[in-house]
């Protein structure tokens, strides 16, 4: 009787070219996200995947090349994700408040995450082989925040007078610049919530505002940071589903 011999090693799977592509853009996403573009090394990629560095300039050419296509998915994939959050938060609105809320900011902005994707995305527009990638990226993040926007605005829940346009990069802006202030500004975990209501303020129509404090007995200073608190108060401090963004 013949007998199988449970040393031998067991045959690898040969993967399909896409499949190929697909492992590979999976490790990179975490090598770029934890490390950054500079930092991130494709021969650790290559080692994730179990392969050598040249199987991994065969099928992108380059670190750069790499690097945009991680940032073509990353983006396509926000995409979706926002389009089937939509019907969870019952307004556009609704889902700009749970994208700009910073309660969320441990799983979207914290080592590893997207957030520290983009924001790092965001200094290499100047980088000569990555300035297109890097502004295409921000360009397609900041279209999905305007259809939202546009959104709201047939809604009634965001002024009517503001350009999509320009307030998709205000936001975008917050977003992008999150890390830097985690790192940077006293009290964050106070203060992030302030800077996100003051942009929703922005954005909404005077009579669907939460109600300022009495100017009658409050300096400038404190009116200003208690409008943001009511604002908090009343939109970004409420329990959300998981999401996205």
């Amino acid at each position: 009787m013949h007998r199988v011999d449970d040393t031998a090693p067991a045959r690898r799977t040969r993967l399909t070219a896409e499949q190929r592509r697909k492992s590979i853009l999976d490790a990179a996403t975490e090598v770029f996200a934890a490390a950054g573009y500079r930092a991130g090394k494709v021969s650790d990629v290559a080692a994730r995947v179990g392969v050598t560095e040249p199987v991994i300039f065969q099928n992108f050419g380059s670190k750069a090349a790499l690097y945009a296509a991680v940032l073509d998915r990353v983006a396509a994939e926000i995409r979706d994700e926002l389009q089937a959050q939509a019907g969870q938060h019952g307004s556009a609105f609704s889902l700009l408040v749970h994208v700009l809320s910073s309660s969320r900011d441990g799983q979207q902005h914290g080592p590893g995450s997207r957030g520290v994707l983009f924001a790092d995305a965001a200094t290499l527009t100047v980088d000569p082989g990555l300035t297109e990638p890097a502004r295409q990226t921000a360009r397609t993040l900041a279209d999905h925040l305007a259809d939202l926007i546009r959104r709201g605005q047939a809604d009634g829940d965001i002024r009517a007078d503001t350009d999509p346009e320009a307030a998709a990069w205000l936001l975008l802006s917050i977003l992008s610049t999150r890390p830097w202030r985690t790192a940077a500004m006293p009290g964050p975990d106070r203060l992030e919530s302030d800077v996100a209501a003051l942009a929703l303020q922005a954005l909404t129509p005077p009579a669907r505002r939460p109600r300022a404090p009495d100017v009658r007995t409050t300096d400038s200073s404190q009116l200003a940071r208690g409008s943001a608190r009511a604002w908090s108060s009343a939109s970004l401090s409420q329990p959300r589903p998981d999401g996205c963004c």
